[in-house]
């Protein structure tokens, strides 16, 4: 179960360092859309992030606040960045939005963690 969580854990991770990716690489640019590393890196670190806790109540007893915020926040990412898959541009605001909420989700994974506690 250890190996299940470590990959699961790893493929949460790939796929916040795509939707990263995807934000990034548009950053000089002028005009902003939701490209298919957004597309793709939202979904999967949702669904891995899904499975992930499945596999954590299944060891024990995980952060259940900690898992709520990352919940929420990358539901909203997973429907602002679905919503916008078709449109040829989204604003300058929405994608600064999806910027600073994954930074944010990621900045809530590392910083609350009992490892550092």
């Amino acid at each position: 179960m250890e190996t299940l969580r470590l990959v699961l854990l790893f493929v949460h991770i790939l796929g916040f360092a795509a939707l990263l990716g995807g934000l990034l690489v548009q950053l000089r640019g002028t005009t902003k859309s939701v490209n298919a590393l957004m597309r793709d890196g939202s979904g999967t670190a949702f669904l891995a992030g899904l499975f992930l806790v499945g596999v954590l109540e299944s060891l024990g007893s995980p952060d259940h606040a900690k898992i709520g915020v990352k919940f929420a926040i990358g539901l909203v990412i997973l429907v602002l960045v679905m919503a916008n898959v078709r449109k040829p541009s989204i604003p300058k605001g929405l994608y600064l939005g999806l910027l600073a909420l994954t930074v944010a989700n990621i900045a809530v994974a590392v910083f609350w963690s009992p490892v550092h506690a």
